[in-house]
């Protein structure tokens, strides 16, 4: 842990929709960092540094739905300090600038395509490419971003009956992460035999968004329960995940920033960094029995 964080952007490009997304990307490195102004939040990062030798695990958080990749910033250092290089795309029509595809269909099948796309132009990009492990990916979820890391490791979402949502599994995904998921779009009970992959399953107590029924589906769909690993965070609500924000955005009318009564989310956010990088340090750094930890370079 006595890595800095370097820090850069990129632009990923979505050809079947004529768009393009940015991606922020975190990863450890050598350089000193600085004191970076990223919208109303003060990172400590060192803008463009080299990248390390690697190659090293790969994990996408895909944000909630209307949020941002800025939010999950605390975390996202976290495990960049620990070794993983870190991407974060923001979904587009599905953002805090842009919620014009929320509530569409379009949003269900463009979420897990951006992941994948993002897996794909990091991996075939000259600079970063060779520092990954292109088959040792792990996708950090919260909400609407849990629904599409389900999506991306093998579930088959429906918006109704005889409705499947158009998604593709992508192998290249070793673990999930799923943050209060939505995930009531797997509701046939062979919506998730697919996904078999280690996960590691958290739920907020006091979650009025995707309540717990919904992580119940993870654990009643998902074939191999054994495979995840599960955890009621007490009294927490559904923005709980989220990084702590800034003073002057602590008001009640902000919804992201306010927790249920007594529920501390610093603390909390130390907790949830050590259980993410247990977690993963277990699923693709090879430390379960019978897997080597090794992947091929991109």
């Amino acid at each position: 842990m006595n890595r800095f964080v370097g820090s850069r952007s990129l632009v990923v490009r979505d050809a079947m929709k004529d768009l393009s997304f940015p991606v922020l990307l975190m990863y450890p490195t050598h350089v000193p960092a600085e004191v970076v102004a990223m919208g109303p939040y003060s990172l400590e990062v060192a803008p463009n540094a080299p990248l390390p030798g690697g190659p090293s695990p790969l994990v996408v958080i895909s944000h909630g739905s209307g949020g941002t990749p800025l939010v999950y910033r605390t975390l996202a250092s976290h495990l960049a300090r620990s070794g993983y290089i870190v991407a974060m795309p923001e979904h587009p029509g599905d953002n805090r600038n842009d919620r014009s595809l929320s509530e569409a269909v379009e949003n269900l099948e463009n979420r897990p395509r951006h992941i994948r796309l993002t897996m794909d132009a990091l991996c075939s990009d000259a600079e970063i490419g060779p520092h990954l492990q292109r088959d040792n990916v792990a996708i950090v979820g919260h909400s609407m971003g849990g629904y599409a890391a389900l999506a991306v490791a093998g579930g088959q979402p429906w918006t109704g009956p005889g409705q499947k949502v158009a998604v593709t599994r992508d192998p290249r995904v070793k673990a999930l992460v799923l943050m209060t998921p939505a995930a009531s779009w797997f509701v046939p009970n062979d919506a998730l035999q697919d996904v078999r992959v280690p996960i590691l399953l958290l739920v907020a107590e006091h979650d009025r968004i995707t309540p717990r029924w919904q992580g119940q589906l993870v654990l009643d769909l998902v074939p191999d329960r054994a495979q995840i690993t599960y955890k009621l965070v007490e009294n927490a609500g559904h923005f709980s995940f989220l990084s702590p924000f800034p003073p002057h955005m602590r008001n009640p009318g902000f919804l992201p920033a306010t927790d249920p009564p007594g529920f501390d989310r610093e603390a909390f956010q130390r907790q949830l960094q050590q259980d993410v990088l247990d977690f993963l340090d277990t699923s693709l750094r090879g430390l379960n029995p019978g897997r080597s930890g090794r992947s091929a370079p991109c």
